[in-house]
């Protein structure tokens, strides 16, 4: 691959790094595009098309992947071509754009190029560089979490079942992927009641001295006590692993078949425990709705648009059962037609996600035999992509297009009503403009110990979960249970960064304003769960950091007797007043304030947790994970390794004598 200029990303670094050809950097802005005299953006002076137009002079007729970049440096677009030249000249005609498309020329002053070996190439690389850059004009896939797995380790004497997100480093039969944690916490909940698979940790199993609760009420057979043998728990194992593995119907026949088999011989005992595994595989099976006949292992996408808003449903199918389904709400201008949302979407999607042999989609997306061909070489076998037209699978394409359609609704619903409420919010507290991005922001402790700090966003889409923030109470200077001067350091570093991370934001026209529909990193209004003291602190640090003008800051305190519908609100300027007991804006804002404290407490009682579970042995040096288990699963407790003589701590294996002294010393200081 050939580089015609360096791109900040790690990814392009990648890419241009297997050239071996020299690299060209950008320090202050726009420079060289090309290795022999290039020419510089300062130096022309242009923008727009026919800055364009210069930069395809120097093009070569060869396939790659272009960026183009506004004033600031941020990533406008990101596209990809099979030739660079012919693709790039379309933009530097500067007519026949629709809108959206004019925007973008116009606000670039910028261009970086990559030139691939081949077309395939440069669409896994546009889509990387989208995924990583998120530029403002690209169709953009949001809530891009990864899927949970169920895995069945391998590495112990008795196997155990959990639920497992990101990289599969831990040895053991990896099961997915799941639509959500809900649905794998579900399939898990139920395969325990069926083949009592442990679920503990391998620490607990080693520390166990006697079976516990879930072996008292059928839930797991203690492999860790040896209530059953370790031949017999792994049949159990085995059978699990077949169940997941689509040959669920032979396992239900054959515990059928022994149910029959103990009743006959009158050991009702027996048969009561196949009875309940058969129960609980039904309710599995149940919860999974469409199990298909013909169609083994397939992702079934559909795609509905109404509104300017597009919606993606996602069915998943292993093992010919369904594992779940999720909605998406890609980020697009509604003038890009279905099959090139579908398209980009698609080759985002699966960008750090295993591609399975078959996608069966709604619409054909543009440049499907690429997408085919790209997804083939990345999965390293043939992935078959689709449209039916008829049977079973254009059945499963037609159920999951219903769900769209039906998810779209209401999120449209959902967004109208969210929209007339922040009008609502504007019109209430006597703001210039609707507000787009709101912060909540409430702390939590007890008795002033494992205090933190909570902030929530909301937009016009709802709450904004991947933004929220949690604050650790770092000042040692706060007098334990000191709410003002816990909210003080949360307002000093949130704002603190945010002024590092993006600067002050400066007042935009409003043609300007209203082109931009990205998520603004700015809260246009921050809301405290406080009264008048809280508020005091607030100001005093917005006016500390500059940034009082740019920020509305809002107290809610809370009724007379905590009572809600009673809350008194606090606004610079203005004397404290109370909204109408009905009034929407007010349920609005204590939505918005009861989320707060939702993630607050909840983000205390972790680190709480955390703190109260923490094991003496975490704090002595040099002891890791395996030579913690190899001490409880010898003594039992850390209690009684604290106790123990240096001689005893030297019998446990991997203790040498210079790390039983170690122990020894750390539990007995005194």
């Amino acid at each position: 691959m050939n580089s015609l200029t360096e791109q900040n990303t790690d990814a392009a670094k990648n890419q241009e790094a297997k050239s071996g050809e020299d690299q060209h950097s950008r320090s202050d802005g726009p420079d060289i595009i090309w290795d022999k005299g290039g020419f510089k953006n300062d130096d022309l002076k242009l923008t727009g098309a026919p800055l364009i137009q210069e930069f395809v002079k120097n093009l070569p007729n060869k396939p790659g992947v272009y960026r183009m970049f506004d004033k600031d440096g941020n990533v406008l677009y990101v596209g990809k071509a099979r030739n660079l030249k012919k693709r790039v000249s379309n933009y530097a005609r500067g007519h026949g754009h629709n809108n959206r498309i004019a925007r973008m020329i116009r606000a670039t002053h910028y261009m970086e190029f990559v030139v691939t070996s081949t077309e395939t190439e440069a669409l896994l690389l546009e889509a990387n560089l989208i995924k990583r850059l998120r530029p403002r004009f690209n169709v953009l896939l949001r809530d891009d979490k990864s899927f949970p797995y169920i895995i069945i380790t391998r590495d112990t004497r008795a196997p155990a079942i959990y639920k497992h997100r990101g990289a599969r480093s831990r040895k053991g039969d990896y099961f997915g992927p799941f639509a959500s944690a809900g649905a794998v916490t579900r399939t898990i909940n139920a395969m325990q009641r069926a083949f009592l698979l442990r679920t503990c940790t391998d620490a607990v199993m080693a520390s166990r001295t006697r079976p516990c609760l879930l072996y008292q009420i059928k839930r797991c057979s203690a492999p860790c006590t040896h209530e059953i043998s370790d031949a017999d728990y792994m049949k159990l194992v085995d059978e699990a692993e077949a169940f997941l593995s689509g040959k669920s119907q032979a396992i239900q026949d054959n515990m059928a078949k022994i149910m029959r088999e103990a009743a006959d011989k009158l050991d009702f005992e027996r048969a009561a425990v196949y009875r309940d595994r058969l129960s609980a595989l039904s309710h599995i099976q149940g919860h999974q709705e469409i199990n298909p006949q013909t169609v083994d292992e397939a992702d079934v996408f559909a795609i509905a648009q109404q509104g300017g808003m597009t919606c993606i449903q996602v069915f998943f199918f292993r093992t010919g059962q369904n594992w779940g389904n999720r909605s998406y709400f890609p980020k697009a201008d509604p003038s890009i037609s279905a099959p090139e949302v579908l398209g980009a979407f698609l080759a985002q999607f699966y960008d750090d996600k295993p591609v399975p042999k078959l996608i069966l989609l709604s619409d054909h997306v543009d440049e499907e035999e690429l997408l085919a061909t790209a997804l083939s070489e990345k999965a390293e076998r043939k992935v078959t992509i689709s449209v039916p037209q008829r049977g079973e699978r254009k059945s499963l394409v037609e159920h999951a297009l219903t769900n769209a359609r039906e998810a779209l609704g209401r999120r449209l619903a959902e967004t109208s009503t969210q929209d007339k409420l922040l009008q609502g919010v504007a019109e209430t507290f006597g703001l210039e403009k609707v507000p787009r991005r709101i912060e909540v922001y409430d702390n939590s402790h007890i008795m002033g110990t494992n205090a933190v700090g909570g902030m929530i966003v909301a937009g016009r889409e709802g709450f904004i979960k991947n933004q929220y923030r949690k604050f650790n109470i770092r000042s040692t200077d706060i007098t334990p249970g000191d709410d003002f001067g816990m909210m003080k350091e949360v307002i000093d570093r949130r704002f603190k960064r945010l002024i590092k991370e993006h600067g002050i934001p400066v007042p935009q026209a409003d043609d300007t304003a209203a082109n931009d529909d990205s998520f603004p990193a700015w809260p246009d209004i921050i809301l405290i769960d406080g009264g008048e003291g809280q508020m005091t602190v607030v100001h005093e640090m917005l006016r500390e950091l500059g940034i009082d003008d740019v920020v509305t800051a809002i107290g809610v305190a809370k009724g007379v007797d905590r009572e809600a519908g009673r809350e008194r609100f606090f606004v610079s300027g203005r004397p404290p007043f109370m909204l109408p007991p009905r009034d929407p804006v007010l349920y609005f804002l204590e939505r918005l304030r009861d989320e707060a404290h939702r993630f607050a407490i909840g983000t205390h009682r972790i680190k709480r947790k955390k703190e109260m579970m923490k094991n003496p042995l975490d704090e002595v040096e040099g002891i890791g994970s395996a030579r913690k288990r190899a001490l409880l699963g010898h003594f039992g407790t850390a209690k009684a390794v604290a106790g123990a003589a240096v001689e005893d701590l030297m019998k446990v294996e991997g203790i040498s004598a210079a790390t039983a002294q170690q122990i020894h010393d750390h539990f007995n200081e005194r």
